[in-house]
């Protein structure tokens, strides 16, 4: 089961971790990713070493196959998308953590003993 982790609780361990007030450590959390999605705009790079890079990525107008078939073609328009790409690093750790769960979760399923 997946969670999602709001700015709150990221502001919230913020305020565990150092000492200043939630509504400092809220708005360090909402400065930072304001400052992300403005070089997003900009089409500017952020990158935050040991964790990845957030870039936009362009794809261009194409013209693709509709009904391979008939050969009939369509256009397929601009896109811009905004990304996130990790650091392998980053990747190896997440990797890491979710083995370490899916183990942990063999153990509680009555059908299937861990290895």
């Amino acid at each position: 089961m997946t969670t999602t982790t709001t700015t709150n609780e990221i502001a919230a361990k913020i305020v565990e971790d150092h000492s200043v007030t939630r509504a400092q450590a809220k708005a360090i959390v909402e400065a930072v990713f304001a400052a992300v999605t403005a070089a997003a705009v900009s089409d500017d790079e952020t990158s935050l070493p040991g964790f990845g890079k957030f870039k936009v990525k362009h794809t261009p107008e194409r013209e693709a196959c509709n009904n391979p078939g008939r050969g009939a073609t369509i256009k397929v328009s601009f896109r811009q998308e905004a990304g996130l790409h990790t650091r392998k690093s980053t990747e190896s750790r997440i990797e890491q953590l979710s083995c370490s769960r899916q183990a942990a979760s063999w153990g509680q399923l009555p059908y299937f003993s861990a290895p």
